[in-house]
């Protein structure tokens, strides 16, 4: 698989990556046999970068991640990230950034961690302090690269003032533009990489998109505006029409996706995560899937404004 970077202090990943949060949180109950399996799946078919979080189990998908990839270790990057609470709220307190990264390295069983996040701003401490604490990590050797996640442009170039930011991982898909594209032209300025969180739009963009009653209590899609009944028929009619071009290809929606999101910028590696090996291999594919002008102008004749409802609740 062609090979991206991320940023200009040396971080490089495969075009598509492995976003862990549904081992842990998210979709309803997974299996941890079979999320070992898919992870291992993405590494043999050439995915070299995955991600996780404290926030996806309280561990317990950094433990899974990290097993999955012991032997493989020094074939692949991870990703974490520190600064939400178990109530959602933010707490990136110098000292919690410093306890968060130590559990995490003992989670994952790492020497240190390839990239670290910080996963959502936090007004009671500023952007600047945050990396402060980040940078003495990288000198520590307990961190290599730095990111930060649902970020604005703003805020980005105060961080990247203290010290170089690797990659921004924002949401981004065919139906959720307005988190990435503003972004753009200050990470080209800057030199920065974006990951693409959700790229198949919480499933929505996964051709099984099912409605909100159908997915278990604790699906956290149950609260996402796509899925709300007054929203839901006309994302899957956009859905449905975006299928048909993508048959009309010989290729399945979500693979669509997430070669439109690779045409969108050179710098840009989805994360999209599965639970199925199958689903994996169908992800990684779309790598080799390249989109004319006239695939991406239909495309965004198709969904000019993303999807309907907006991104959150």
């Amino acid at each position: 698989m062609q090979m991206r970077t991320l940023g200009t202090q040396g971080l490089t990943a495969a075009a598509v990556g492995y976003g862990a949060m549904g081992t842990a949180v998210g979709y309803g109950p997974s299996d941890d046999t079979r999320s070992i399996a898919a992870i291992r799946q993405a590494h043999d078919l050439g995915v070299t970068h995955f991600d996780t979080a404290e926030m996806y189990g309280w561990g317990e998908g950094e433990k899974l991640l990290g097993h999955a990839l012991a032997p493989i270790r020094d074939e692949v990057t991870i990703a974490t990230k520190f600064g939400l609470t178990p109530t959602f709220g933010a707490n990136s307190q110098p000292d919690h950034i410093r306890e968060v990264v130590d559990t995490s390295l003992r989670n994952l069983d790492v020497d240190s961690i390839d990239l670290l996040y910080q996963h959502a701003p936090d007004p009671a401490v500023p952007v600047e302090d945050v990396v402060g604490v980040m940078k003495e990590l990288v000198d520590a050797g307990k961190v290599k690269y730095l990111g930060l996640s649902n970020i604005d442009g703003d805020s980005l170039r105060r961080a990247h003032a203290v010290h170089p930011i690797s990659v921004v991982q924002n949401e981004f898909s065919l139906f959720a533009l307005d988190a990435a594209e503003p972004l753009f032209p200050v990470l080209e300025e800057l030199g920065i990489g974006f990951v693409a969180y959700s790229p198949l739009a919480r499933g929505f963009l996964s051709g099984a998109v099912k409605p909100r009653d159908q997915y278990d209590a604790q699906d956290f899609r149950q609260r996402l505006a796509w899925w709300k009944p007054e929203n839901f028929d006309r994302n899957t009619a956009i859905a449905d029409e975006l299928t048909g071009f993508a048959e009309s290809k010989g290729t399945s929606l979500s693979q669509l996706a997430l070669a439109w999101l690779l045409a969108k910028k050179d710098y840009i590696v989805p994360i999209p995560g599965s639970r199925s090996a199958d689903r994996v291999a169908q992800n990684v594919a779309a790598a080799d899937l390249a989109l004319t002008a006239d695939d991406l102008a239909r495309i965004a004749a198709i969904a000019p404004r993303g999807g309907v409802g907006g991104r959150t609740s």
